[in-house]
């Protein structure tokens, strides 16, 4: 990592280069961040919170699962981020009548101009950089497991031939809660692969005030392009070379190890209502997006206030619960605000 001092203006700057010939400072990462909510934010009520996080996952290169009952504005956001981000934009709707090749394309019989019959691949909507799977549980497993593979690897494979998906590559899902009838809970292996699972508030009185307003006047405005794709790699390269101190780094580690209740630092709530503890991904997303956040708030060096304000929407969805949980009404944020105040900071 290189760490330049410019003195300008009587001001001391420590700037962040990213490779000699495309150089981005964390004034510039916070300038672009900083446009982009504000676009969002044009046409989005409230949830600065959650824009963040949103933002945060495509910074990180991640994929976003947006929790919420229906008309809280989650295919809003999605679309709002599509049209401020300059990248290929589709969309999917998940009903249970839809099927993989739906999502992947698949090959079909066309015929030239001189009457020659011939096999040719036709991409499916995964085939973007900006996904949106709207409702995705409310497809069968079958066809929400045809992300799997593009969530990963990104790559899709259809009739034994991988093909490359666009650089970069995002998944925003949203879905409703999964005690609503008629849907499917994700498949354990899909929910790890999401960097995030964000839980969509509803709107308080004076927020739900301003929706009514801007939804039934006049028309208004919507957001501008404030990035492209290769700023927001620029970004994701940038973060990563942002340094984490070791205690940190511990700190995170020892809050996954006690997400699982065999474990020995498990405390009273992960052993009595976890199953399964969190993957190493887990790991991974907080440290990561630990890195996005010291950067957002102009900081060269990850906090454990960094940590710690990631810790829920990394882990919410990557801890198991057992049934005494669902019985007497306990969440996974209940256990993690638990578990965060029994793993203690190291100096």
């Amino acid at each position: 990592m290189v760490i330049e001092t410019i003195v300008g203006d009587g001001v001391r700057h420590d700037v962040q280069r990213v490779g000699t010939t495309d150089p981005m400072t964390v004034a510039d990462f916070r300038e672009v961040a900083v446009r982009i909510e504000d676009e969002v934010a044009r046409v989005m009520v409230g949830q600065g919170d959650l824009i963040r996080d949103v933002l945060t996952c495509v910074i990180a290169g991640g994929h976003v699962l947006l929790e919420g009952v229906p008309g809280l504005g989650k295919t809003m956001l999605v679309r709002t981020l599509g049209d401020t981000l300059d990248l290929q934009f589709s969309r999917i709707q998940f009903t249970p009548d839809l099927m993989p090749a739906d999502i992947t394309g698949t090959n079909i019989l066309v015929e030239d101009a001189e009457g020659r019959r011939q096999f040719a691949f036709q991409p499916g909507p995964v085939f973007s950089n900006l996904v949106l799977a709207d409702e995705i549980n409310r497809a069968t497993p079958k066809t929400q497991s045809a992300l799997l593979e593009a969530m990963q690897e990104k790559t899709c494979t259809v009739a034994n031939v991988v093909r490359p998906l666009a650089d970069p590559f995002f998944v925003l899902a949203t879905q409703n809660p999964i005690e609503m009838e008629g849907t499917y809970p994700l498949p354990e292996a899909q929910l790890d692969r999401f960097f995030f699972k964000l839980i969509v508030r509803f709107p308080s009185a004076h927020e739900l005030t301003e929706i009514v307003r801007r939804t039934t006047g006049e028309p208004r405005e919507g957001a501008s392009k404030a990035a492209d794709g290769a700023t927001v790699s620029r970004m994701g390269a940038l973060a990563r070379q942002v340094p984490i101190a070791a205690p940190v780094a511990d700190h995170v580690v020892r809050i996954v190890m006690a997400t699982h209740p065999e474990h020995e630092t498990a405390g009273v709530a992960v052993r009595r209502y976890v199953r399964y503890g969190a993957s190493p991904r887990g790991a991974q997303s907080i440290v990561l997006a630990a890195k996005i956040r010291a950067l957002l708030e102009g900081r060269l060096n990850v906090s454990y206030e960094d940590v710690r304000a990631v810790v829920g929407p990394a882990l919410r969805h990557r801890i198991i619960l057992n049934f005494d949980a669902e019985a007497n009404g306990v969440s996974a944020d209940d256990v993690l605000h638990q578990l965060i105040d029994e793993v203690h900071e190291t100096a």
